[in-house]
């Protein structure tokens, strides 16, 4: 086991990775991942799959079977998804029955064409989880204000969930509430509250997107103290009355998840963000290149403080410096969706283009699973 990452596992904080391809399922390195850097869990998103995909051809077989099969764009791109994700999924299953369900998942997201549709996202979660038919897998949505409301039925509906593109205090805890809400009419309608889900707060692209508007010495300071922020909304919540009594009733706790956690100032510790956001029953899901980093030359130099500490006057001083956090963080959503949007007809055009076009030996075919098949 490496050192520097099981100190996260002692201290309570879960290691996911955030990328899926093909290469690191059949090569063996997702599994020694698993192994030698006690990777517990995967992310994946349109971006991620457009990379994946977009790049080689370790998919080609796989599209021109299904595409012969039927299949095509988005029903085409979740039977090949779910390839991925399954194999993952098995992986991770040990993993998933030896803490009971609180590790061990694999993570797969609704179209980002949904984030302002709550009806046809909760369809389409419905739809994802159960051709899947995987206990651990989460759907990911988006917490838009459709999405928060997609969220609240999705988990009345018994459908595990990631809940996506957080970047601010407040919309962390719309998520939080949309999750406990959809628990306690749960508990109203005498069903169990056994249904897991995390809350994903991205935190780099704050920086990235104020680095032109301050001055240098407030460069990669306020993405780690909004996570702060976050971070002490969910200790606080942990606590409460609302919360307990669910917990009391047999509901597991919404856990939070560090999301976009790769350092994208080159003149920055390629490490920064995953050492600033060790915290007890937390997950980080932390990009390969970064990862691999942190298991060679990662420190651990404490853990966040539960009361936010610094944070709050840290977000002043950038509040003092011209930032209008709220706006901000309103606008780091929907980037974020318009950038997943973007990968995802990228996706859909690369997808496209292989179905018709891949010319693939007839030996190099291979069987795809049923379940995949049977996407409609």
């Amino acid at each position: 086991m490496n050192a520097h990452t099981s100190q996260l596992r002692d201290l309570g904080q879960s290691v996911w990775l955030d990328n899926i391809h093909r290469q690191l399922l059949t090569s063996g390195t997702l599994q020694c991942y698993i192994v030698d850097l006690n990777v517990s869990g995967l992310t994946s998103n349109p971006s991620i799959f457009e990379h994946s995909i977009g790049s080689g051809t370790s998919y080609d077989a796989s599209i021109l079977q299904l595409y012969k099969d039927g299949l095509a764009g988005q029903e085409l791109f979740f039977a090949l998804a779910l390839e991925d994700l399954t194999q993952a999924a098995q992986l991770l299953r040990p993993i998933f029955d030896a803490s009971d369900g609180v590790d061990g998942w694999v993570s797969l997201e609704v179209s980002p064409l949904l984030a302002h549709d709550m009806l046809n996202t909760v369809r389409a979660a419905t739809h994802l989880h159960n051709h899947a038919a995987l206990p651990n897998l989460y759907i990911k949505i988006p917490g838009t204000p459709a999405g928060i409301l997609a969220i609240e039925q999705a988990i009345f509906d018994g459908i595990p969930v990631n809940v996506t593109l957080l970047f601010s205090r407040e919309q962390y805890l719309a998520a939080a509430n949309a999750y406990l809400r959809g628990m306690e009419r749960r508990q109203r309608a005498g069903l169990h509250l056994h249904i897991q889900s995390v809350a994903s707060v991205f935190v780099s692209r704050w920086d990235v997107a104020v680095k032109e508007e301050i001055s240098p010495e407030f460069h990669n300071r306020l993405g780690i103290a909004v996570a702060v922020q976050c971070y002490q909304a969910y200790c606080e919540l942990l606590l409460s009355e609302r919360w307990q009594r669910l917990v009391t009733a047999g509901a597991r706790p919404q856990r939070l998840l560090w999301a976009s956690t790769g350092t994208k100032d080159a003149k920055a510790s390629d490490t920064m963000y995953v050492e600033a956001l060790v915290a007890a029953n937390t997950i980080n899901t932390i990009p390969e290149k970064t990862l691999l980093a942190f298991a060679d030359h990662g420190k651990v130099v404490g853990v966040l403080p539960a009361d936010g500490g610094y944070a709050n006057s840290v977000v002043e001083e950038f509040r003092r410096e011209g930032v209008d956090i709220e706006a901000l963080a309103a606008r780091l959503q929907d980037e974020g969706v318009m950038a997943f949007t973007t990968s995802w007809n990228e996706l859909m055009s690369v997808i496209n283009e292989k179905s018709k076009q891949a010319d693939i030996p007839s030996n190099t075919m291979h069987t795809v699973p049923q379940t995949a098949r049977n996407l409609p």
